[in-house]
This record gives structure tokens, C-alpha cells and sequence, in this order.
């Protein structure tokens, strides 16, 4: 795999006996009031900015993180801007100080540990290279500083640099380089440190979409080659679910779900995570939910969805009362039918293989991905009549007021 002697680091941990497990608990960020800021009065409710909450010691950034990331996994902590994931990982390198909760890496607390002696490499979304450093340069950096052998360095750069197909640019600096070379240099960098973790902050978000796409692979790889644990930071759910082992996903400071990328998929937690994850979107839809003698009904537009058993015994173990909810289905769980549900064509786009299918449905707006040659009675046009039908077993449903998922 050209990662040689140096990277082969379960070997190196067996030997030392260091693992890079790494434990959040309870953890909290709370960044004080400035100058002018508004604090909410004696007995009046936290105020909400930017859906960040607001109290008497600040802004309320990070809330209630607890994470337990095993020895060489490689977690994604994913969600939209403002929702916390890169303050949990600035807390985790030590750029941000933890205001409640603690971090342990390898069984040791280490709050209070200086950046520099926890062993973590970071890379950021800007690269931070050194502009007037050639890539070698860049890349001995850190191990210069302590002093290390000059031919244990020489040895680590190269070794680092035919991992990232690089070699031919040491001699080089960074404004001689394209986006995609100078983030490879930023790994590289990183990689000589032999860290216990790997923190990535939205590494490929200055990329573009087919350079970001080739990125992704090489850090697969990479994590393939150099065996450690990684903590990955990004808005970008289609990097998430092709990197992740498993995903955090956050919103306003909040975990809102961890799992596995086909967990998170298949079994989304809330509406929140079903509209995130996924591409398109999922489409969700007035339903009304109805109990008679036991069982459960779901009509949307005036249709009876059936249900299954396991749903039926979801329901049940819920307690779910009759009224209405949020139906909730993914573009490509949706089909044509000559007899289903009524909706009309706004807008059809044509992806090759696939037809998206911007529709109305009851009011709604829907897409739906269907093979181009489904379709039904020719191409597809605007204000066109088409029915809709699915399997209930690909159906999500939702409480309207808590937006938690009623089913398994």
C-alpha cells in the first residue's frame, strides 16, 4: 500500500501499548456575553438567536455531546452551518476551551492539556500552509520543532508524500499548486506527526464537485494506509455517508442522531435527520393516522396507505394517538401507477438513466426518481396528471409536535 514501516501503526501501537480511543462526556460550549449582548431577565425563559440558546453565562454553542469514538474509527460529525460540529472538534484539539463536561482520550482527561501534548493532528478547511516553505518544508515542520533526526524526518515526508502522490511536488510552494495539491500537502503534513487522532475541518468544501468527489476516495484510502482514528467535520451529507463508519448528526448544539450511514438512512430518528440525509431530500406529507379495534390506518389525499405488521406493532408499542402526522417518503421509494395517489407535473429533469419528476401532490411539493423508461404514456410535461404509489414498508412517519419518528 507504499505506507512502509512508519505508518504501520497497529504494529507501532501493540508495541507502545497507546490506543486512540476517544470519549466526550456531557460536553458544553458556552461562549460568554460581549459587550452590549441582551441576557435574559431573572425568571424569564432562555432567549433564541440563530437557534443558538441564549442564557445568563452565553451563548449556548455546544450542549449535552457525548460521544464514545473506538480505536480507529472514523466518525463524521455532520449537520448545517452554525449547528456546532466544528466548536466539538476545535474542543477535541484544544483550540476551544471545554466550559462543562470532559474529554478523554486513551482513559486520560485532558481539558486542561495543551494542544500541543495531545497528541492530534489537525487539517483545516483553508490548508494553512506556510507560503513561503516549499511542500518539504511544510511537511517537516512540526517535527523540525522537536528537534527530530533530520534523516527520520527526510524519511517520513517522502513516505507521506508517495502516499498522497506528491513526490514530485516537494520542491515546490503552495501558490505553485491547485486547490486539490495544496490539501493533500495539509494531510500530509499531518500524517508525518503519526497522531493517535486525525481531525479533518471540512477539508474539501474549498474543492470543486469533481475534484471534492476524487478527495473523498483518497482519504478512504488513506485511512486505509494509516490506520488511526479519524474525526471528520463537514455540511456535506454525501461525504458523510461515504466516509463515515458512523455519523453524528447535530443541529443547534444537539446531537441528533448517531449511526451507522445506512442506519441513519433507512431509520431516521426525526424529521430533521430524514430531510438532511438524502439527496434528493425526503418528501414528507399531510397524513392523518386513525385507530379502530386496535389497529392503525394512514390516509394521505384521501387514499388508504396500508401498513405492516411491524409498523402496525411500532404504532402500538407507542402508544401512537389517532391524528395528524407527517408522511414521510424518500424520491426514489416512489413510483408511477395508472391507479394511486393524484398529483401533477411541474417540472421534469432528465439525469440520464433517470427522470426527476417535480410534482404537486395534494398541495405539496414532491420529486420523484424514476427510470426514464417508466414513464408512463410518453415524456414528461408540464401539468400533466400522473398517480404515485409505494410500498408501505419505505415509508416514514412522523409526530407532528415532537417530529419524532413513530416508527422502528
Amino acid at each position: 500500500m507504499g505506507g512502509g514501516k512508519v505508518f504501520r501503526a497497529e504494529a507501532r501501537r501493540s508495541e507502545s501499548g497507546n490506543m486512540a480511543e476517544v470519549r466526550l462526556v456531557n460536553i458544553k460550549k458556552i461562549y460568554p456575553h460581549q459587550g452590549g449582548s441582551k441576557k435574559p431577565k431573572k425568571g424569564e425563559a432562555p432567549e433564541k438567536k440563530t437557534n443558538l440558546q441564549i442564557t445568563d453565562e452565553g451563548v449556548v454553542a455546544v450542549q449535552q455531546f457525548s460521544l464514545d469514538i473506538a480505536d480507529k474509527e472514523f466518525i463524521v460529525l455532520v449537520g448545517p452551518s452554525g449547528c456546532g460540529k466544528s466548536t466539538t472538534l476545535r474542543m477535541i484539539a484544544g483550540l476551544e476551551e471545554i466550559s462543562e463536561g470532559d474529554l478523554i482520550i486513551d482513559g486520560k482527561r485532558m481539558n486542561d492539556v495543551a494542544p500541543k501534548d495531545r497528541d492530534i493532528a489537525m487539517v483545516f478547511q483553508n490548508y494553512a500552509l506556510y507560503p513561503h516553505m516549499t511542500v518539504y518544508d511544510n511537511m517537516a515542520f512540526s517535527l523540525n520543532l522537536k528537534n527530530v533526526k533530520k534523516e527520520i524526518i527526510d524519511q517520513k515526508v517522502r513516505e507521506a508524500a508517495k502516499i498522497l502522490d506528491i513526490t514530485a511536488l516537494l520542491d515546490r510552494k503552495p501558490k505553485a499548486l491547485s486547490g486539490g495539491q495544496r490539501q493533500r500537502v495539509a494531510i500530509g503534513r499531518a500524517i508525518v506527526r503519526e497522531p493517535k487522532v486525525f481531525l479533518m475541518d471540512e477539508p474539501l468544501s474549498n474543492l470543486d464537485a469533481k475534484l471534492r468527489n476524487q478527495m473523498r476516495a483518497e482519504i478512504i484510502k488513506l485511512r486505509q494506509r494509516i490506520d488511526t482514528t479519524f474525526v471528520y467535520v463537514t455540511h456535506d451529507q454525501t461525504g458523510a455517508m461515504t466516509l463515515g463508519d458512523r455519523i453524528v448528526i447535530m443541529r443547534d448544539g444537539f446531537i441528533q442522531q448517531i449511526g451507522t450511514p445506512q442506519e441513519v438512512f433507512d431509520h431516521p430518528a426525526n424529521l430533521f435527520v430524514a430531510g438532511f440525509i438524502g439527496m434528493p431530500q425526503m418528501n414528507f406529507f399531510d397524513a392523518q393516522l386513525e385507530k379502530e379495534g386496535g389497529r392503525y390506518n394512514v390516509t394521505l389525499c384521501g387514499r388508504n396507505v396500508p401498513l405492516t405488521e411491524g409498523q402496525q406493532a411500532s404504532l402500538a408499542k407507542r402508544q401512537a394517538a389517532a391524528g395528524p402526522v407527517t408522511l414521510g417518503i424518500r424520491p426514489e421509494h416512489i413510483s408511477l401507477s395508472p391507479d394511486g395517489i393524484p398529483s401533477r407535473m411541474d417540472v421534469s429533469e432528465m439525469m440520464g438513466s433517470s427522470v426527476h419528476l417535480h410534482l404537486n401532490v395534494g398541495g405539496k411539493d414532491a420529486i420523484v426518481i424514476v427510470p426514464t423508461l417508466s414513464l408512463l404514456g410518453g415524456p414528461a410535461s408540464y401539468g400533466k396528471e400522473v398517480s404515485l404509489t409505494f410500498k408501505p414498508e419505505s415509508m416514514h412517519l412522523f409526530d407532528k409536535t415532537t417530529e419524532l419518528s413513530l416508527l422502528d
